[in-house]
């Protein structure tokens, strides 16, 4: 037989649901408030009672002694239980509900009182303050028990004091209005509880659908896991709040925006500037896998809104496989000339083989030589006009790869650019992707045409690319720098819009512009001025002398 598995015991404790601690806070909180308010009422309502009562007793008082037939009566008449004296303050007694009415004259000796006995006894508490002209309130306790009492002093009609009034109201009565107040302010206490549970539930019930009925565990862990996710992922994340400020940037979007903790609180357009970077996290710009350019990265961004009126955007950097693209759209480019230089070559071996068959051997020289003359002259014609060795290359191979797609590419007499440049990288990327956009707007156009001129102004470069394609509509001049602003269908490994948005951004980097304007003779002619572009010509040797000259030939 199985062992008898243990009694479970009873724990006690804290639940785990936030919705249950919530509504159990509030709970205590509402009736700790309630017990607490409870008691600061009662605390002052017994000593207004108190003070109701000795006002209402100095008021009695102060009506008999103004009557000013007690006076007279005090001083002409003895103090007996059946005196004159004795019968108006017990008719004023029983009118005003009072406990007693002890009329005095200035010894302290009684003139009235509810026992009949007591008249013509000196008083048993001190009148000494009434007798001397002030007003008295005060609990105090006498012959009949406990009570709160006003004293008066009382004047005959000279104005002279010829003995007091002592007037009492039974303490009993004051604590019988607190007790019965009690219930009635427990009652209210009890209501006002009741709305606060009431309160208190839907408040959890509000918290129980926003947490999802998870326990503080749970969502300690989900933060733990959250920071520990954004962090470590390779992609970056920017959360902004409902009124579009950053409120979250992980490590991998900090790196990639290149800013860090003074971006968070400020709005997309304070941290990174206005641009499309803004434009696309702040959701002007809408759409999947939105191309921007931040400083020399190329980004992927998607931007998600969330229900309390926020968003989250999510950033890839797409730098390297861009570069990637742009290559291989290069060798794609090469591999065609290429094979059209094929094609042409075994057609123009075809030709000499015919020629040396038919032994018209003064033919094919010439014929070699005017094949061979005509690749040397493109390549000098090049590098006399710009010594930079891969500005060279880059030109001569966009030359073959214009003959290829029936368009002639010129570069102008005006160009002279010395071996000089301080970036030769970047004036090569934004000469390529200048020409290649040139390329492609007029392939396929009769008579197409590229021109490039490079020129030299001090120590600035000056780049103009014109072409004899259809131009750039004087609206959309500013839009084509735009990162992914394009009127060409992407390729499937890249997308489309980087390569003038880049060719600006290289040339503001180093203090210049880009800019398009209208060519003379139509078609699109683009501007980009590189300030400071060229390093300083090194000063040349000094000549040796004719003596030293004339040493050296003849040794």
């Amino acid at each position: 037989m199985s062992p008898t598995p243990p009694a479970r015991r009873l724990r006690l404790g804290m639940p785990k649901r936030v919705f249950s601690q919530v509504l159990l806070m509030q709970l205590a909180i509402a009736a700790g408030v309630a017990v607490l308010a409870t008691g600061l009422f009662l605390a002052p309502l017994s000593d207004q009672l108190d003070d109701q009562a000795m006002r209402r007793a100095l008021a009695i008082a102060q009506t008999t002694a103004a009557q000013p037939q007690i006076a007279d009566q005090v001083k002409n008449t003895p103090p007996t239980a059946d005196g004159p004296v004795q019968k108006e303050a017990e008719q004023i007694r029983k009118a005003t509900h009072a406990e007693y009415i002890v009329v005095m004259d200035w010894r302290g000796v009684r003139w009235s009182h509810t026992t009949p006995d007591e008249v013509g006894r000196t008083v048993s508490t001190d009148p000494g303050q009434a007798l001397a002209g002030q007003e008295v309130m005060q609990i105090d306790s006498g012959t009949l028990g406990r009570t709160a009492r006003g004293k008066v002093p009382l004047r005959d009609s000279d104005g002279d004091i010829v003995g007091a009034v002592s007037v009492g109201i039974a303490y009993d009565s004051v604590r019988a209005r607190l007790i019965h107040a009690i219930p009635g302010l427990f009652a209210y206490a009890g209501g006002a509880l009741a709305v606060g549970a009431l309160a208190a539930w839907l408040i959890s019930r509000r918290v129980h659908r926003q947490t999802r009925d998870l326990a503080f565990s749970d969502i300690s862990a989900l933060l733990s896991e959250r920071e520990a996710m954004l962090h470590g992922i390779r992609e970056g994340v920017v959360a902004l709040d409902r009124a579009g400020r950053i409120r979250l940037l992980n490590d991998e979007a900090r790196r990639l925006l290149g800013v860090g903790d003074e971006a968070i609180g400020r709005s997309p357009a304070e941290a990174f500037g206005e641009g499309r970077t803004a434009d696309v996290l702040t959701g002007r710009v809408t759409g999947t896998d939105l191309v921007t350019v931040r400083g020399q990265r190329v980004l992927v961004a998607n931007r998600m809104p969330t229900d309390d009126g926020g968003a989250v955007a999510t950033l890839r950097d797409r730098t390297e496989l861009e570069q990637l693209g742009r290559e291989l759209d290069s060798t794609h480019g090469l591999i065609d000339a290429l094979r059209a230089q094929d094609h042409e070559h075994a057609n123009r071996m075809h030709t000499l083989l015919g020629l040396l068959e038919l032994e018209m051997y003064d033919d094919a020289v010439e014929f070699v030589g005017e094949v061979v003359g005509d690749h040397r002259a493109t390549a000098e014609q090049v590098t006399e006009k710009i010594r930079d060795p891969l500005l060279a290359a880059l030109l001569v191979g966009k030359a073959t790869v214009a003959a290829e797609r029936g368009v002639a590419l010129w570069v102008s007499d005006r160009t002279r650019l010395p071996d000089r440049l301080v970036d030769p990288s970047g004036l090569v990327t934004i000469v390529g992707n200048l020409v290649d956009n040139a390329l492609d707007a007029v392939a396929g156009t009769p008579h197409a045409r590229v021109e490039v001129e490079l020129r030299a102004k001090g120590g600035a470069v000056v780049l103009r690319v014109r072409d004899t394609g259809p131009g750039v509509p004087a609206e959309q001049r500013e839009l084509i720098f735009t990162e992914g602003w394009s009127t060409k269908k992407p390729p499937a490994h890249r997308n489309r819009g980087i390569g003038l948005s880049l060719v600006r951004r290289l040339a503001e980097r180093q203090g210049g512009s880009a800019t398009v304007g209208e060519a003379g003779g139509g078609g699109a002619e683009f501007t980009v001025v590189l300030p400071d572009a060229l390093a300083e010509p090194e000063p040349a040797l000094t000549a040796p002398s004719a003596r030293q000259s004339a040493t050296e030939e003849e040794s």
